[in-house]
């Protein structure tokens, strides 16, 4: 294949282009919030199995006390009526001396059914603090994400603008170029992600060999607008003043 020497020089511009947008895909693809939002995304994950664990025992706790209320309340509605009956005096005195043994039952049984109503108030308290802190992390964690997700859409807007930038800049370019060069050059790019290099002081700029004495003779013999490849990577090598030759 032949092509102006000057026409090759050109596909060194095209190649800056094609670089550019490979490194704009690597950076989008590497971004560093897409890392962190996986990490937040567990540790939510994390949080929310804490929070309904701790939200379970809260409402263990308010059903436990729920009961108690309603053992309390019929015990005393159950000293009332004793009371009353009592306090008529009404009744054979055996029956009333049961209701005084009832009445010091039901105090007694009150007593235990407040202190145990206390003790679970005080343990609901403990639970209720541990589910607010729960609470509290995971709105903490749940604004890092936003941020991060605000960065990340910050920096891919801005990858964006970039990446058409540099394809509006290359599609003139690219078309300006003979066909068949540019088929060929986009083939080898397509393989090794390089379509073509700087020949310098003997070196491919690709892969970054220095030629061999067969080499560099070859390339010496070749018409200035032969399109000439490296043996070793195969890229386009583009002559110059600098190459060496």
């Amino acid at each position: 294949m032949k092509a102006d020497p000057k026409v090759q020089r050109r596909l060194l511009d095209l190649q800056a282009i094609d670089t550019a947008l490979a490194q704009l895909a690597h950076r989008r693809r590497s971004l560093p919030e897409r890392a962190e939002l996986e990490a937040l995304a567990r540790e939510l994950s994390a949080l929310e199995d804490e929070r309904v664990r701790a939200q379970v025992a809260v409402d263990d706790l308010d059903r436990d006390i729920a009961r108690i209320e309603k053992d309390v309340d019929q015990v005393r509605a159950r000293k009332s009526k004793d009371e009353a009956r009592l306090a008529s005096g009404s009744g054979p005195a055996r029956e009333l001396e049961a209701l005084q043994h009832e009445l010091v039952s039901l105090n007694r049984r009150q007593s235990d059914l407040e202190d145990a109503e206390l003790e679970l108030m005080e343990q609901r308290e403990t639970a209720q603090g541990v589910l607010d802190g729960i609470e509290s992390r995971l709105a903490e964690t749940r604004e890092r994400r936003a941020a991060t997700e605000q960065r990340r859409d910050e920096t891919l807007a801005e990858i964006a603008k970039e990446e058409e930038f540099k394809r509006t800049a290359r599609q003139p370019l690219a078309g300006d170029l003979p066909a068949d060069l540019v088929g060929l050059y986009d083939k080898i790019r397509e393989d090794t992600g390089m379509g073509a290099a700087l020949l310098t002081g003997g070196r491919c700029g690709g892969c970054r060999l220095e030629m061999s004495g067969a080499d560099l003779a070859r390339i010496r013999k070749a018409d200035p607008d032969d399109v000439v490849r490296c043996e070793e990577c195969r890229r386009i090598m583009v002559r110059t003043n600098e190459s060496g030759l």
